[in-house]
């Protein structure tokens, strides 16, 4: 039950080893960004998550590129959760072709309503501002897609429980267990041809104040996992008491504290931990601004979806009430204009689009304001930039200059690091056949493969893009 790559290309006919189980990872193999795996048997092709690549120009010119199957070949998708990187590129594939159902669970769904509506939005207001400022080497620019491209695809999601088995094209069959990291997000276990294949999408902190464990699974005779952490085990400490020191010492100088943060999970978890110190009796002079209105109507999701994370109703209603909202773009320019110490959270989580890229502009050429960083930055992202080191970024066309503190708080990250990596898959029962490791940067990736290979002795691979394994 060894894993075999091929080298031959992907057919977009149909396979002449007809019960030939063969998994593809058509993105997030070798990078973080762009999670597309595919599964094909029998002339039926199932993909797991359908994300966009983010960060380096290599991978974001990806997204341009049509994919070696057509999407029209494509019988379901399969989304572990709503983050851009493994959902924002389904607005596409339907315009381009697919016609089959999207399966998801419920809060997954609602959440990818928000992200992939403001990712078309976003997309095509960036279009049109870089053609009327006239920055953009293409004439016109154009969107990769838009708002009427996502509620499309929007219409072809199936809300699938937890824990409940629901059959797919060509007899296979699903089943859903959360993953914690965000609202619905689940680990997918998909049992076709005899063989039981199990995607880890993204996997959260065990001990989460607010999110959920990983739920374990028994078995699996292949394992697809994730390794955005591979190589790095989170900061000990209280997420808390860094956050307040960090905020307290740039309020001492005047300063401002701009946090880029992805509008559903980390905007939620920063709340929880500003509330935490407001009830501690700090900060409370500091206004705290959630400008970010994908970010708001996802804090909305939490009384929505209470069964999918730990807060009690009442604690639930006084972290959502912590900050005050901005939803209109007058709002967002007034924080702007204030020179007043406070706390501005704003998307994006990388700094790569939104509202945020207003703040930095504002905010990160002063030396007494600073810029913290709550989550994974991706190579080649502005966020990235600043936390190795960089003295300018471009912002619309423009170089700005970034003398502000630039501040990282690894410990509020959502992502399980390598450690709680091994947590999860020390949960089956026994070894699989063999462990594809994905969907994370070529360092982490390996370091991870070389921990599973030294403390749980299995066999594992790391993917090449567009590598197909037969199973």
């Amino acid at each position: 039950m060894m894993a075999r790559p091929v080298r031959h290309p992907i057919n977009t006919e149909v396979d002449q080893e007809a019960d030939m189980l063969k998994l593809t990872s058509l993105g997030g193999a070798g990078t973080v960004t762009g999670s597309k795996h595919l599964l094909t048997r029998d002339g039926k092709r199932i993909l797991i998550d359908c994300g966009l690549f983010q960060g380096l120009k290599n991978l974001r010119e990806l997204n341009w590129t049509p994919l070696p199957v057509k999407p029209s070949s494509i019988d379901a998708v399969v989304l572990t959760h709503a983050h851009l990187d493994h959902s924002g590129y389904l607005p596409k594939l339907v315009r381009d072709g697919f016609r089959g159902n999207i399966f998801a669970t419920d809060a997954t769904r609602d959440v990818a309503e928000l992200i992939l509506k403001d990712s078309g939005h976003l997309q095509e207001k960036d279009a049109e501002y870089a053609n009327r400022k006239g920055f953009s080497k293409h004439k016109p620019a154009l969107p990769l897609y838009g708002i009427h491209d996502a509620e499309r695809a929007l219409e072809h999601f199936s809300a699938v429980p937890f824990a409940k088995p629901v059959q797919l094209p060509g007899g296979a069959i699903l089943m859903f267990r959360r993953a914690g990291h965000i609202l619905g997000a689940a680990t997918a276990d998909i049992e076709w041809g005899g063989k039981r294949i199990v995607f880890s999408g993204d996997l959260g902190r065990y001990g989460d104040p607010m999110m959920l464990d990983p739920e374990p699974v028994p078995e699996a005779d292949y394992i697809i996992i994730e390794s955005t952490y591979g190589n790095r085990i989170h900061e000990p400490g209280d997420p808390t008491e860094m956050l307040g020191s960090i905020i307290e010492r740039t309020v001492r100088r005047g300063g401002t504290v701009v946090i880029p943060a992805f509008a559903v999970g980390r905007a939620q978890s920063l709340l929880y931990h500003l509330w935490k110190l407001r009830s501690a009796g700090r900060l409370s002079n500091i206004p705290i601004y959630l400008d970010s209105p994908m970010a708001i109507s996802a804090t909305d999701l939490l009384h929505a979806h209470r069964d999918d994370h730990r807060l009690p109703p009442d604690d639930c209603d006084t972290i959502c009430g912590i900050a005050k909202y901005t939803r209109d773009v007058e709002g967002s320019k007034a924080i702007t204009a204030s020179s007043y110490p406070k706390v501005v959270i704003s998307a994006s989580g990388m700094a790569t689009g939104g509202r945020v890229l207003h703040h930095l502009k504002a905010y990160a050429p002063d030396r007494r304001n600073t810029i913290l960083f709550s989550g994974f930055q991706a190579a080649g992202t502005r966020g990235r930039a600043m936390l190795e080191g960089a003295r300018e970024i471009k912002i619309h066309g423009q170089w700005i200059p970034v003398l502000a503190e630039v501040a990282d708080l690894p410990a509020l990250s959502a992502h399980a690091d390598s450690n709680e990596l091994l947590r999860w898959l020390s949960g089956f029962r026994q070894a699989p056949a063999h462990t594809f490791i994905v969907h994370g940067e070529a360092s982490a990736a390996e370091a991870l493969r070389v921990r599973i290979d030294k403390d749980l002795g299995w066999n594992a691979t790391v993917p090449r893009q567009d590598q197909a394994f037969d199973l």
